[in-house]
């Protein structure tokens, strides 16, 4: 299952999972980004995806063990989580930064990934060589001035995965690693970077090896790691 499936690095490495031969589950809240990437992967003759439309800025855990029971029924596991799904919010001073964007971006960016796994736990554990990949940021690990909510929220992301890795490890069936994807030419990134020259940022697909190892088998055993894409 990869989250924010719809655009940019999401859509590129539900792409390639598919292409390596995944059934990948589309997660996203544009049910039209979800559809053109589902006609994607079957007209490139990959295994025939699943959608699932769901807005993490209003979705409760009701929602997440809703979808978690239809996986069940229709996989009966899952192998692979990929929490690709984010905001920016804004990039301000603190003194100026709005309460609202701070707790939208927390809900987004951790509150919604940590929801989302904690209900996914179940099915994961009936993999045989189960995988979750956080999105982290160079951000989250040193903060730096006016990034406010999505720095901490990064720095949580971060935390979490470390965490989620070291209670799992004894299980022998199951890794966890945070992945920073960089400079890449994405929305986010537009946002973010406005004045930047985009022709000089390296395109999603080109991170593709390092989602497709961690989400592969080459990985297994490598757990707690936080990994640079670039």
């Amino acid at each position: 299952m990869v989250t924010g499936a719809g655009d940019g690095i999401g859509r590129a490495v539900s792409k390639g999972l598919a292409e390596h031969g995944a059934t990948v589950v589309l997660l996203g809240k544009t049910i039209k980004k979800l559809e053109a990437v589902y006609d994607e992967i079957v007209r490139a003759g990959g295994p025939l995806p699943g959608i699932y439309p769901m807005d993490l800025m209003g979705a409760t855990y009701r929602d997440y063990e809703d979808m978690v029971g239809i996986l069940d029924k229709e996989y009966g596991r899952l192998d692979g989580l990929l929490h690709n799904a984010g905001i920016l919010g804004e990039r301000a001073p603190i003194e100026y930064h709005e309460i609202h964007v701070w707790q939208q971006v927390l809900q987004v960016n951790l509150s919604a990934p940590f929801a989302l796994t904690k209900a996914c736990l179940e099915i994961l554990y009936k993999s045989l060589d189960a995988s979750v990949v956080f999105t982290g940021s160079s951000v989250g690990r040193k903060p730096r001035a006016y990034w406010g909510a999505y720095a901490v929220s990064k720095a949580g992301i971060e935390a979490l995965s470390a965490m989620l890795a070291d209670e799992t490890e004894f299980r022998g069936t199951m890794r966890v690693n945070s992945i920073n994807p960089g400079s890449v030419a994405t929305e986010m990134r537009r946002l973010a970077f406005p004045a930047e020259d985009r022709s000089k940022l390296l395109m999603p697909e080109e991170l593709l090896p390092i989602y497709l190892y961690l989400l592969g088998p080459d990985s297994k055993g490598t757990t707690g790691q936080q990994l640079d894409a670039q």
